[in-house]
């Protein structure tokens, strides 16, 4: 009974998706109702005409020997506009990863100082406030005026989304360390040091780690966006690129991995969580 209960959930989930294959595989199916199209779609046809490509919506047959086709050279390197999606993927978790442990190393120990001083706190909280909302992509234009560089102003912009969850949830963490344990430390004659390594971080671990989770999930999200905007090489421009050239297969292919690079991204935060919380 209990096997059976085992294999339940990815039994129905098979069946999920057979079924949103099935639905998918109706909907492509060639039917004449559907020539009607407006003036600006049919110029976009005859462009993917002109260059031999297919600009209808791809059937689940043609996704599945398009996701073939990337695996088995996903490296490739045909110039600027023709790289492999092994590559555009690389490009964008290099980024993601740069922006993201620059954000780690200055939201968490500033995290520690705003949770463990109320005055820093309270002189710092006005400046959070405000720039907390601000769109990381609004200051994508701040950024390539500055540095000059498309791709170091993906990683800038990386770094500032990743930041505010890290360093709010480090302050929270901190600052709810139950006050038993610091006066202990305190009538131990424990420096404040070896208090913050000792006593605070593996009380503030579990909320240090949820903050971690969150601003790499909003990293990868950003990444697609911004490299839209600057172009030049990622999985965003690669995107973009497609779309470009009406290639809705390739599209399709780059979400799916898209999806599932953020899941593997996840499951890895997830899994350093367990580990930080509940060591072996």
């Amino acid at each position: 009974m209990n096997r059976l209960s085992h294999w339940r959930a990815p039994l129905l989930s098979l069946i999920v998706l057979l079924l949103l294959i099935g639905i998918w595989h109706a909907l492509t199916l060639p039917t004449t109702s559907k020539q009607t199209v407006n003036a600006e779609y049919a110029a976009l046809v005859g462009a993917a005409a002109a260059t031999g490509q297919k600009s209808t919506f791809p059937t689940p047959a043609d996704f599945g020997a398009k996701i073939w086709q990337h695996l088995k050279e996903p490296f490739y390197d045909r110039g600027s506009n023709d790289k492999g999606i092994g590559i555009q993927l690389g490009y964008s978790v290099g980024r993601v990863l740069i922006g993201y442990l620059l954000a780690a190393l200055m939201a968490i120990p500033l995290g520690f100082l705003i949770g463990m001083s109320p005055t820093v706190y309270r002189a710092l909280d006005p400046f959070i406030q405000v720039l907390k909302p601000i769109s990381p992509l609004a200051w994508m234009p701040l950024a390539l005026f500055t540095l000059k560089d498309s791709s170091i102003s993906a990683i800038f912009v990386i770094f500032i989304c990743s930041l505010w969850p890290m360093l709010i949830n480090t302050a929270f963490g901190v600052a709810s360390v139950r006050r038993e344990w610091l006066n202990v430390a305190r009538t131990l004659e424990v420096g404040p040091l070896r208090t913050a390594f000792r006593v605070i971080l593996p009380a503030a671990a579990p909320t240090i780690m949820t903050g971690m989770r969150i601003s790499i999930g909003i990293a990868w999200l950003v990444i697609v966006a911004a490299e839209m905007l600057v172009g030049g090489t990622g999985i965003g421009y690669f995107v973009w690129n497609e779309w470009n050239n009406l290639s809705i297969t390739n599209i399709l292919t780059a979400i799916l991995a898209i999806g599932l690079v953020g899941m593997l991204l996840d499951l890895m935060l997830a899994r350093l969580t367990r580990l930080v919380t509940f060591p072996e």
